[in-house]
């Protein structure tokens, strides 16, 4: 879909279900991972797609981004060492729709993907996610102490517009306390 089309009803419609591609390469610094690509991303093929989104507002605000970037631009985070992935593959409305059984095969997955790609730190964007992924029921946002191999995890506030008791203002600092983190 062409930069600035929004997708209509029938191509929201559409995209349940159906996956987009990860931004990732080997030995990244942050790989960055969603719950799972709602149905904008699943129609746009990006990543934190819908608008009022603010994962890449986030990004920039917290300086791991020169610049903020549009969704269309993800594959540019490759250049600055970052990536995209998510626990679950498939598209949804709601992160509601993902079962405990797809969290677990997500974390799973991702390990495994983790393992294969080596990034330095994985930033988990939603606690939930986090702990019914990983097992981790009491997990909080904030480094954890588990590793995957030698990456390091973070966890992250979901920046969904639906996670609204973290304002664009602390979203930015829990970033930019990764940000700290990663690029010492």
């Amino acid at each position: 879909m062409p930069p600035g089309r929004n997708p209509t009803a029938a191509e929201l419609a559409a995209a349940h279900g159906v996956t987009i591609p990860d931004v990732l390469a080997p030995d990244l610094k942050v790989l960055f991972c969603g719950i799972n690509p709602g149905l904008w991303s699943g129609a746009t093929g990006r990543h934190f797609a819908r608008p009022g989104n603010r994962f890449w507002p986030a990004l920039h605000a917290a300086g791991l981004t020169p610049r903020l970037f549009a969704p269309a631009e993800q594959d540019e985070l490759i250049e600055l060492g970052l990536g995209i992935t998510n626990v679950v593959a498939r598209t949804t409305a709601r992160a509601d729709e993902l079962t405990k059984d797809e969290y677990r095969a997500g974390g799973r997955a991702l390990t495994a993907r983790v393992r294969a790609y080596r990034p330095a730190w994985l930033a988990v964007l939603g606690i939930g996610a986090y702990r019914t992924g990983f097992g981790r029921p009491k997990a909080v946002v904030g480094e954890q102490a588990e590793t995957i191999g030698d990456t390091r995890i973070w966890v992250l506030p979901n920046p969904s517009g639906l996670n609204a008791h973290w304002t664009a203002a602390t979203l930015a600092a829990a970033f930019g306390q990764l940000r700290e983190a990663a690029f010492e």
